[in-house]
């Protein structure tokens, strides 16, 4: 099965489980090992990710495993990312505080929480009903306020509220879907894992003066991204278009 938010790269972090109830001390030895040491700098970032308690959006058959260095399972065959590319994914939106941010594949609610952290506003876009319900309701007992989950399709984005400053998608799509980079401000940032269901690259995509500038930052691999403008059941064939 696919997962979501898995870093291509050589793994110099921790993949061991916290073993015991001291899930502060397991969440900066994550941030230490697994973020900082890669080479993610933002103090922003590194202190939403020391913020958000990450065993609280996992399962809770995986509540030990939850600051490991890999991605676990929440469901609906889905998964919560790798701690890195939580982190990678909201440093490449460069965040300063005062953003409306998109996110497309709300899942348990994890990175949503991080971005609400970095950003003044955050839409979250699910389209599995039990996995919405479920972030939403949590993000909600957490005290999230800046952050709503929908129900819809996300390859079509939420134009109701756009445009947006930043947008973010942690699923793999076949392409870039058209309806995200229209409902980009300008000067808006999309970063989006784009390729086949084997492997993608991570791009980030600026819209400037009607037209975009793209850049590819990580090899990864995702979860495949469905919907009118993502793929079929079969991630092997497009339904965008």
């Amino acid at each position: 099965m696919p997962q979501r938010g898995v870093a291509q790269m050589s793994s110099n972090g921790s993949r061991g489980a916290s073993t015991g109830s001291n899930f502060e001390d397991a969440r900066r030895e994550m941030v230490a090992r697994q973020i900082r040491d890669r080479g993610i700098h933002s103090q922003r970032v590194l202190d939403a990710m020391q913020s958000v308690p990450r065993h609280l959006f996992v399962l809770p058959e995986h509540v030990f495993a939850a600051y490991a260095d890999e991605p676990l399972p929440i469901g609906e065959g889905q998964t919560i990312s790798q701690p890195f590319m939580v982190a990678a994914m909201a440093d490449a939106l460069a965040l300063e505080g005062h953003e409306r941010v998109l996110e497309i594949g709300a899942g348990s609610g994890y990175q949503a929480a991080v971005l609400s952290l970095l950003a003044g506003e955050v839409i979250a876009v699910e389209t599995q009903p039990v996995l919405a319900s479920a972030a939403r309701e949590r993000l909600a007992h957490l005290g999230y306020a800046n952050v709503r989950i929908e129900e819809a399709d996300g390859s079509l984005g939420w134009p109701s509220a756009a445009p947006y400053d930043a947008i973010l998608v942690t699923a793999g799509a076949p392409s870039v879907p058209p309806p995200l980079v229209e409902q980009l401000a300008e000067g808006g940032r999309l970063v989006i894992p784009v390729g086949r269901s084997e492997q993608q690259e991570l791009l980030r995509i600026v819209k400037r003066d009607g037209g975009t500038n793209q850049e590819s930052l990580y090899a990864c691999r995702f979860v495949p991204l469905l919907g009118r403008y993502g793929w079929r059941q079969d991630p092997q064939e497009a339904s965008g278009g």
